[in-house]
């Protein structure tokens, strides 16, 4: 096998002196050795190329070669030294390297192309600690100058978005997998829920019957949970978030391992609502104060005692708030991969995501509402969390006697139903009823509307109109409008099933 060293490469002397300057971080072998592995080989590519791109390598000669072996091997070309060649005997690069020959020594190095994927980590590493190093750079130079219209909050968030696309890029992806091990998966995923006796496979939401009408929040579920304005979308959110993030235990799990055995850490994006009221609709509940007293500050001093209590009794709870407004999709993920990274993430709730952007300005909002559909359903995957998704309703349910939701009420239906894996609705009968009250003197009617506001009072419905996995129907829940707070329905259960 021919010695690397023989090859007797260096990068070219500005290169070199450049990076003896800056004490830029490469490694001209391991571009040598992925090149050479390739030209050998050309069934490298399919593994390398979900880890590294053109722009990784430091060298330029060697950027210019795994371009045109790219382009020729996705056409399902050969990419060799010999066909290679006709690409860049014109290339001033090569030739300083010794021309065409320099191809062919590349190849007769290649000591394995096992090694292949080991090499583009290492040279992917290197590529992002020098965009970190320049971003640095950048960050120096453009805070040394001070300008009017340039203020140092605005260098922060343009820094964070930079790092943001850093931290996005060469995301893992699992590709093929035996059905050895995806049987492998799904036993161990129905033995959680055998230990548990035979309740739930997901997270517990804390809403009885919802559970065991979905089995719980499951991973890697996209939920959406839509309904018109007033209905409690996000009050059922943040009883949600509350309940899971409130059962938060870690402990042994069935494999041994240490992790998360009860609730779970909680991500919410509030992009409507700020930390500050999401909090208190969450310590109304927690201390049963109404939401509109702690709004006002009209609170008896046996209230405030217990919001003050609640607030004390949560303070260590791992729900996380990111209220950002018009956030994009792709900086959603970003931040959603930094928490789990960072401090565990078991559950991902967004209200809602009409308020989301796209990454990339669209020609219509159906487009734009299809990406963000996309992207959450790929967060819920790739962090193999289940991500719930509040989502507004249409006014098309107004018009109808029946006001009950339906799947073609949602907005942009058409990608949201489909990426969805369960779409479910809330309705508040009472909501409505409320605004039919007769006039005093129809004593007749008014009996009849009392009649009708006594059966629904205090009860929500959940609309379970899509569950991939699951039977569709209705849970009936509690609700209580002054502490913002969907409950158990009391009832006697054996009719679950029906």
């Amino acid at each position: 096998m021919t010695e690397l060293r023989a090859l007797e490469i260096r990068p070219p002397a500005e290169l070199a002196s450049a990076a003896a300057e800056q004490a830029v971080p490469f490694s001209i072998e391991a571009e040598q050795q992925l090149l050479g592995a390739l030209l050998t080989n050309n069934e490298v590519f399919d593994h390398v190329t979900r880890i590294i791109a053109p722009p990784h390598f430091y060298d330029p000669v060697h950027r210019r070669i795994y371009e045109i072996c790219a382009e020729r091997i996705t056409k399902n070309a050969l990419a060799s030294p010999v066909t290679i060649k006709a690409f860049m005997e014109n290339d001033q690069g090569l030739k300083d390297l010794g021309g065409p020959a320099y191809l062919a020594r590349l190849a007769a190095a290649a000591i394995s192309s096992h090694a292949a994927r080991d090499y583009a980590q290492m040279i992917r590493e290197f590529a992002l600690r020098r965009d970190l190093i320049g971003l640095g750079q950048d960050i120096a130079s453009r805070a040394s100058h001070v300008t009017v219209d340039d203020n140092a909050e605005d260098q922060i968030k343009a820094a964070e978005q930079v790092l943001y696309k850093l931290g996005e890029q060469g995301v893992a992806e699992r590709g093929f997998q035996s059905f050895l091990s995806a049987v492998t998966g799904a036993l161990n995923a129905a033995n959680a829920a055998y230990s548990r006796g035979g309740g739930l496979s997901g997270v517990s939401s804390g809403l009885v019957d919802l559970d065991h009408k979905m089995g719980g929040l499951n991973r890697s579920d996209l939920i959406i949970l839509a309904g018109r304005p007033s209905m409690g979308k996000t009050s059922l959110a943040t009883n949600i978030a509350f309940n899971v993030a409130k059962a938060h235990r870690m402990g042994e799990l069935p494999d041994g391992s240490h992790g998360t055995v009860s609730g779970g850490v909680v991500g919410f994006f509030s992009l409507e609502m700020s930390a500050d009221q999401l909090a208190a609709r969450i310590l109304s509940e927690a201390a049963e104060v109404p939401s509109e007293n702690i709004r006002r500050g009209d609170m008896s001093e046996d209230e405030f005692r217990r919001f003050v209590q609640a607030a004390h009794d949560l303070q260590n709870c791992p729900l996380y708030i990111d209220d950002t407004p018009a956030l994009p999709i792709n900086q959603l993920a970003a931040r959603a991969r930094k928490l789990k990274r960072t401090m565990g993430l078991d559950l991902l709730i967004v209200d809602y995501l009409q308020l989301l952007r796209a990454a990339t300005a669209k020609d219509s909002r159906v487009n734009e509402v299809s990406e963000i559909t996309q992207g959450l359903k790929a967060v819920a995957k790739e962090l193999d969390i289940p991500v719930i998704a509040l989502s507004q309703l249409s006014r098309a349910v107004e018009s109808r006697e029946d006001k009950r939701p339906q799947l073609s009420d949602l907005r942009e239906s058409g990608s949201i139903e489909q990426d969805a894996d369960i779409v479910m609705f809330v309705f508040r009968e009472e909501y409505y009823k409320e605004r039919e009250k007769p006039a005093d003197h129809e004593l007749d009617k008014m009996a009849t509307w009392q009649q009708v506001m006594e059966a629904c009072h205090g009860k929500a419905e959940v609309i379970i109109g899509k569950q991939r996995h699951g039977p569709i129907g209705t849970v009936e829940l509690s609700f209580e409008g002054r502490f913002t707070r969907f409950g158990n329905l009391e009832k006697h259960r054996s009719n679950w099933d029906q």
